[in-house]
């Protein structure tokens, strides 16, 4: 039985960058990979999953990652509104609770 061969990051993103260079096929010849695992790393790479680094996001990648700090950003208004609206709560009981002290210290005197 075969051992199963382990390849750091920097080799599978190398390989990656080497087969879109020259195509997958040659490459995986070439670095003595089998071409499907090395299409499988393409996969993970354009999954954003394997980050190949500066200028490397393919179209599809792109639109993902608009997506993502649209939703983001999107996130982050509704937890600016939560927090708003968690302040003025805290605020309010702060209120409530000081009248409150406020009308037992009164009836303690009394």
């Amino acid at each position: 039985m075969a051992q199963k061969k382990v390849y750091d990051e920097e080799f599978k993103i190398q390989a990656v960058k080497l087969g879109r260079e020259i195509g997958f096929s040659k490459a995986a010849i070439e670095l003595g990979v089998n071409v499907d695992t090395l299409y499988g790393w393409n996969k993970r790479a354009k999954d954003a999953r394997l980050d190949l680094g500066l200028g490397t996001q393919t179209p599809d990648t792109a639109m993902s990652l608009t997506e993502e700090v649209q939703k983001l950003r999107q996130q982050t208004r509704e937890q600016a509104k939560e927090i708003a609206r968690l302040k003025e709560e805290n605020e309010f009981l702060a209120e409530a609770s000081a009248f409150f002290a406020a009308s037992r210290r009164k009836s303690a005197k009394t």
